[in-house]
């Protein structure tokens, strides 16, 4: 379907032109006319559908369209969980905005806050922010989100993750009137917390659900190495980057320690690699990020802080060092390649560390996952074997009662204190996960 089909005002279809855009993605199909009928929304799609403009294209549409309720306040605002991926909105949107007499601005934790107070006060008509800073600007009364008319949470299941429901609840409030249009964007919708926060803070809301979240990305093969120790997997990973004809990489760890030592014997190697971790500040990781997108640099190293929001066509590869704990960014991490319709390569190392994370990865995706092996490199581990329950305590027979003139010869023994669940298994599973503390990118 061509955008023009959606009813979208031709000054949008103009930039759309602009930067080449013709056929709308099937999300951008579904949400788009949701959206502009003024409609809640409660929508979840694969990593690389092209979400982005399903929310910012009718914002922007409902904005040319009707009269602003406020001359001070924000049009529209877009909550995303990092920098990193506000930013990549921020760029999406900006890109729209040509040739439009509306102006946008970012609001991220890590930034000058007074800087941020004096963007403010020049009224900016849309604003991309991560919720613990917006947050902030409302408690200061730098802001204030009376006439606000869109409201948009990109990746709501992260920011829940990442302990920002607080934030998310104080912002809703700060826009509690009958006006405001809401939509929600998840990478999945099969998660506790975004359905509660989506009770609250939508209305009757319509939902889309594209694919599904544990779908295999047609454009992505996925291969799988068993590692029998740190030693072993470095090996392996010096033997892909020796074979692998990459234009550039990404390799995911589960530390800041290990991507800084990867890096180092990357680099020793001559290979080009640089280091993305949350302790930096935003000057450092803008550097670092301009600097791998404009391909100073062929090989990221970096933790899930670049696991969504990162739009780089030319990464042809993902490594997973380690397997990440939460297998839903196992899909982010992985979706960082195949994009835009481009083929990607993603490989896993698996050790006795990463075992359970896989298995809860395998179960996600629901297939049985063969490994693959290196020549000269197949190792001893085959996987941990699960542990068996002791259910003995439980299925002790009960003896025969002794008369009461009698005393035992033995003490009876003390009944076991815990318990065992049943767990049913259906289609789907949905595995409750730890609460991630809130990271600085507030």
């Amino acid at each position: 379907m061509h955008f023009r089909e959606l009813g979208l005002d031709n000054r949008l279809l103009k930039n759309l032109k602009h930067f080449d855009f013709k056929q709308a993605t099937e999300i951008q199909q579904q949400a788009i006319p949701v959206s502009i009928a003024g409609k809640d929304l409660l929508a979840s799609s694969k990593t690389g559908s092209g979400k982005t403009l399903a929310f910012v294209l009718p914002m922007l549409h409902k904005s040319l369209k009707n009269k602003a309720f406020s001359a001070k306040d924000p049009r529209g605002v877009i909550l995303a969980p990092t920098r990193e991926l506000a930013k990549q909105v921020y760029g999406e949107l900006r890109s729209m905005l040509g040739g439009l007499s509306y102006d946008a601005t970012l609001i991220v934790g890590g930034e000058n806050f007074n800087d941020q107070v004096k963007a403010l006060r020049r009224y900016p008509k849309f604003i991309v922010a991560t919720p613990g800073r917006l947050a902030d600007h409302l408690e200061h009364r730098s802001l204030y989100l009376d006439g606000l008319e869109t409201l948009i949470l990109d990746e709501a299941d992260r920011m829940l993750d990442l302990g920002f429901a607080p934030e998310l609840r104080r912002i809703h409030n700060a826009a509690k009137h009958r006006r405001r249009q809401t939509l929600m964007f998840s990478a999945t919708l099969d998660h506790a917390e975004v359905n509660e926060i989506a009770f609250e803070m939508l209305d009757a809301p319509k939902r889309i659900a594209i694919g599904v979240s544990n779908e295999q990305h047609q454009d992505i093969t996925q291969t799988f190495y068993l590692c029998d120790h740190l030693d072993h997997k470095e090996a392996i990973l010096e033997r892909i980057l020796e074979d692998a004809q990459y234009k550039q990489l990404i390799i995911f760890t589960a530390t800041r320690v290990d991507t800084e030592r990867l890096t180092t014997k990357l680099n020793e190697k001559k290979l080009k690699a640089i280091a993305l971790s949350g302790n930096l500040n935003q000057t450092q990781r803008n550097t670092i990020m301009s600097q791998f997108e404009r391909a100073v640099f062929k090989i990221l190293v970096t933790t899930d802080v670049a696991s969504r929001g990162l739009d780089i066509a030319n990464v042809t590869h993902v490594i997973n060092f380690d397997m990440p704990k939460h297998t839903e960014e196992y899909v982010h991490r992985v979706g960082r390649t195949g994009r835009a319709g481009n083929k990607g390569d993603a490989l896993s190392l698996v050790g006795p560390k990463d075992w359970d994370s896989f298995k809860r990865v395998e179960a996600y995706l629901q297939q049985d996952i063969t490994f693959s092996e290196l020549e000269g490199l197949k190792g001893k581990f085959k996987g941990l074997k699960p542990k068996k329950p002791d259910f003995r305590s439980n299925n002790k027979v009960a003896k025969k009662s002794k008369p009461a003139n009698k005393k035992p010869n033995k003490k009876p023994a003390q009944r076991d204190k815990g318990f065992y669940q049943n767990v049913a298994v259906g289609d789907s599973v949905f595995i409750p996960k730890k609460k991630i503390a809130p990271t600085d990118d507030d």
